[in-house]
């Protein structure tokens, strides 16, 4: 039986009539007094904001706390179905239930294509799996959605350096430090890597 899910946000900006005598009142205001105030930041202004933070961030544990916040906002689908089903996959994938795992991720997907965190979570089943090529292939969407996807890059990293490609998992760590120059696991696998290829190239 197929679910269908409708998003729909409605978002109203209307005028109202003031009531009678409201316009003296109104003038007599300071001028900003009667500024509506700004709206919320959205979901893409948080992230912008966190990822700036994140990346002038020189405390190890400051950044850790601001990269769980980063997380945070990834694992918001705006869906409670796609967000049931993110938990039920991340209970099979800790069971190591893989197959199941990847039923509902390939739902998640499917009912929400614009949701990286969705095609990132079945990447790393897939990593789990060793579907290096599937793996790659989420990776890839989870990166158009989100260039700045410090897990992604992370996996891509990992990929290369079990299939024996060196220099790529360098270039994908490298990636991770520009975005994330705090991240202690990326900055051990570049300086390991660059030794081992330095070694390599004597």
């Amino acid at each position: 039986m197929r679910i269908r899910f409708a998003f729909l946000t409605a978002l109203l900006l209307s005028g109202t009539a003031l009531p009678a005598g409201a316009e003296e009142v109104q003038g007599a205001l300071p001028p900003d007094a009667a500024t509506p105030p700004p709206a919320a930041p959205t979901k893409q202004g948080r992230l912008d904001q966190l990822f700036a933070e994140l990346k002038r961030e020189r405390n190890e544990k400051a950044a850790e706390r601001i990269a769980g916040r980063i997380w945070n906002e990834w694992n918001q689908s705006g869906s409670a179905s796609v967000d049931l089903m993110m938990q039920w996959a991340q209970k099979a994938t800790e069971d190591q239930k893989f197959d199941v795992a990847l039923d509902f991720l390939d739902q998640v997907v499917t009912l929400q294509p614009d949701y990286a965190e969705g095609w990132n979570r079945r990447a790393t089943v897939h990593f789990l799996m060793k579907n290096y090529g599937k793996s790659m292939a989420d990776i890839d969407r989870t990166l158009q959605l989100e260039p700045r996807h410090f897990g992604a890059l992370s996996g891509l990293a990992q990929i290369m350096a079990e299939t024996g490609h060196k220099q790529s998992a360098l270039e994908a760590w490298q990636k991770v430090l520009a975005i994330y120059p705090m991240m202690r696991s990326a900055q051990n696998q570049v300086s390991t890597l660059s030794e081992e290829l330095a070694g390599e190239g004597i």
